[in-house]
């Protein structure tokens, strides 16, 4: 196939190109620099976001297009300032996407759209599936539910689109765990808040092999949560990365202080959701690793 990918040097998007090349498929990476990218057999790179170029003329018959474009929520506190460059950057790469679709005189058959867990705002006692429709009220749920707004347009064009609800996903240089890890290392791992807190993860892998499969079957279409079938409590995930490093879990992380150290942002950790990735299961997606310990044993072989 011939498939767009914005967003794709990111964390997702380039164990993703990784996987995609070794599967023979024609990739287009829309960049905002190509200068110091260098093309190889069946990579190229398109520039985009920038008002001297158009990018639609190099993407002529895609066949997929995939957005993960977006500033990462985890790379610094969350003021007000930062919270409109993380909604901003979604929505406007989102409607660049759309332009583009727009323009192209073939329409690619899917749109493979990022999106967040987040969409369902926080609880300590519901359980989320895609049947959810009622979305959350915070910040991450606001981002989110305009993020699927905006790229659902794709569907005036006839264009098949998955919004890929992300959970926390694990890999082990990037993304959230070498944080959540780096206290065990040093021997002082140990609950974060009261750790009753759901956390929704999925390893990088299931991320990756999920997406193609999304492409694969065309019946899927809309909301696809990207967790694992076993979500944990924070204390339990705790206690087994504690067990995988053979490092001891006993040093709790006060809520307030994660409060005071992260502001806002802290309801990443102090807060989250129980959520079942009831399409993927539906549809026979099998799970390279459905349980933490396979997950995190693989990460730190």
């Amino acid at each position: 196939m011939r498939i767009a990918i914005a967003g794709g040097t990111g964390f997702v998007g380039s164990a993703l190109v990784k996987k995609l090349l070794e599967k023979k498929h024609e990739l287009f990476i829309l960049t905002r620099n190509t200068a110091d990218k260098r093309p190889s057999k069946n990579l190229n790179y398109v520039q985009w976001l920038n008002d001297d170029n158009s990018p639609e003329d190099a993407l002529e018959g895609i066949d997929v297009f995939i957005n993960l474009a977006g500033e990462s929520i985890n790379s610094g506190r969350w003021t007000d300032e930062r919270k409109k460059r993380i909604l901003n950057s979604r929505i406007t790469a989102t409607m660049e996407v759309l332009r583009i679709i727009s323009r192209l005189e073939e329409k690619p058959y899917t749109l493979i759209n990022a999106s967040a867990v987040g969409y369902y705002g926080t609880s300590r006692n519901e359980t989320f599936t895609e049947a959810t429709r009622k979305s959350g009220t915070d910040f991450l749920a606001e981002t989110v539910r305009r993020w699927e707004e905006e790229a659902s347009k794709a569907e005036e064009f006839e264009v098949r689109t998955v919004f890929c609800r992300f959970g926390i996903i694990l890999e082990k240089n990037d993304g959230a765990l070498p944080r959540m890890a780096l206290p065990y290392k040093l021997f002082a791992g140990g609950p974060v808040g009261t750790g009753d807190q759901w956390v929704s993860w999925i390893h990088l892998d299931d991320v990756v092999n999920g997406i193609l499969f999304c492409i694969e079957h065309e019946q899927l279409q809309g909301p696809v949560n990207f967790t694992s079938p076993n979500p944990l409590t924070m204390k339990q995930f705790g206690k087994t990365l504690g067990e995988v490093l053979n490092r001891p879990h006993w040093m709790p992380a006060p809520g307030f202080a994660l409060k005071i150290a992260l502001g806002e942002m802290s309801t990443l950790v102090l807060e989250g959701q129980k959520v079942l990735p009831a399409k993927l299961q539906a549809f026979g997606y099998d799970f390279l690793y459905p349980d933490l310990r396979s997950a995190l044993r693989n990460i730190y072989q």
